[in-house]
């Protein structure tokens, strides 16, 4: 249900609606069209993520010590309700605002992320940890299908009424914002602490013991030659699915001239595709094996991305943007159940932290980067999406060194 619940910031704020009326309205007197707004996005989304990189091993460290990731992550999701209503508040050419306030709310959502990342293990056998996972980045796309769905019939409303974007959009992020809040009762209601608290050593702080984890966890993972291999397979692959996820719709409005409706119904089907791929993959890769069922997806985003670089029809669009729906949910959940699986039984909180620290330097380089050349290029888009390309790709590469059964034997002896 926290899976459902957060899924509506992603896609309104991050995919769908926010990202493009940041850099199409709110950024566009940074002269709109040479790439500037676009780069203070992706800097905005650059920002957000290194604070959680950098916070992320402190909060593990007092979570895990006080036992407290329940009331952390109640803290870190009304933050984020709170950033994302406040957003609707900065207009046309508040740019300082809106970027401290989305950066803000990104913060949030990204440790809440990882908060409840960490309860996978106590909540799934290992050998259910792929179907689990599918289950709730399925149930995510569907929240997000629901929330962005009464968005879309706001839109529809205000625009039949003359409103622009202007005046409709803030009331998205408020439809968003209320929406995450009532969806999470579930998790602080019956979602239980299983965690037992463990006094800090005598003069030790959570800072050093955060950064001592966090050392001791990468020498350890080390010693797990699989495992290790993936983590940096994961960390190149994930930078191109963040950069896709914050700039889906700033692609659609900027190269393919998509109208914030058309973007919203756009982004809507794609959830279906996304949902059903990711309960789809989630089964098949406990038969298969999750290493297979992600190079499988790899290809399939190497292909879509090729296909949306090379057509400037929008039927080939919507070809392209359903291909990466039916890509992204399945590889995000086969790589967190990988994780899951080459980690030791009793230490899978442990190396789920360093699935957290991939993913949020994924989520910085890969936006940034899109960012970067889109500016340099003086608003390229194409040449922006076809770079991402080259990161699926080298994922695709490094996967081929990762053997799935060894891991799990490296995984299981040491348990």
């Amino acid at each position: 249900m926290y899976d459902f619940a957060n899924s509506g910031y992603t896609t309104v704020v991050l995919t769908a609606i926010y990202s493009a009326y940041f850099v199409g309205v709110v950024a566009q007197a940074s002269e709109p069209g040479n790439g500037a707004a676009t780069l203070l996005w992706t800097l905005a989304m650059g920002i957000s993520n290194f604070l959680v990189l950098a916070s992320a091993p402190v909060l593990g460290a007092v979570a895990d010590h006080r036992a407290c990731k329940k009331p952390f992550l109640l803290f870190t999701t009304v933050g984020c309700v709170l950033f994302t209503a406040l957003l609707g508040l900065a207009g046309p050419g508040d740019i300082a605002a809106a970027f401290l306030l989305v950066a803000l709310a990104s913060l949030m959502f990204g440790s809440g992320e990882n908060l409840i990342a960490s309860f996978l293990p106590e909540i799934a056998r290992p050998e259910d940890m792929g179907r689990v996972s599918g289950y709730g980045w399925a149930l995510g796309y569907l929240g997000g299908l629901l929330v962005l769905g009464v968005c879309l019939a706001w839109i529809a409303w205000a625009e039949g009424r003359g409103q622009g974007a202007s005046q409709f959009v803030p009331v998205t992020l408020w439809i968003t914002a209320g929406a995450f809040a009532l969806a999470t009762l579930p998790t602080f209601l019956w979602l239980r602490e299983r965690a037992v608290p463990a006094p800090l050593l005598e003069g030790e702080s959570y800072f050093r013991a955060g950064l001592a984890r966090v050392r001791h966890t990468l020498a350890e993972a080390r010693r797990f030659r699989d495992l290790f291999r993936f983590l940096i397979t994961l960390a190149v692959y994930y930078c191109g699915i963040s950069t896709v996820i914050v700039l889906a719709a700033v692609y659609a409005q900027q190269a393919m001239g998509f109208s914030t409706r058309e973007t919203v119904v756009l982004i809507l089907v794609v959830n279906v595709t996304a949902a059903a791929g990711a309960f789809l993959f989630g089964h098949l890769q406990d038969r298969f094996g999750s290493v297979r069922t992600l190079a499988a997806t790899l290809l399939v985003w190497i292909a879509a991305l090729l296909l949306a670089y090379f057509i400037e029809s929008r039927a080939g669009f919507w070809t392209a943007a359903n291909l990466i729906g039916l890509a992204l949910g399945s590889s995000q959940s086969a790589g967190r159940a990988l994780i899951g699986r080459f980690s030791p039984p009793e230490r899978c909180a442990e190396f789920f932290g360093l699935w957290g620290l991939a993913g949020k330097l994924a989520a910085i380089v890969g936006p940034v980067s899109y960012g970067l050349i889109t500016w340099l290029s003086r608003g390229n888009h194409r040449l922006a999406l076809l770079a991402t390309a080259i990161f699926f790709i080298a994922g695709l590469l490094l996967l081929l060194t990762v053997n799935e059964q060894r891991g799990r034997r490296a995984a299981l002896a040491e348990g």
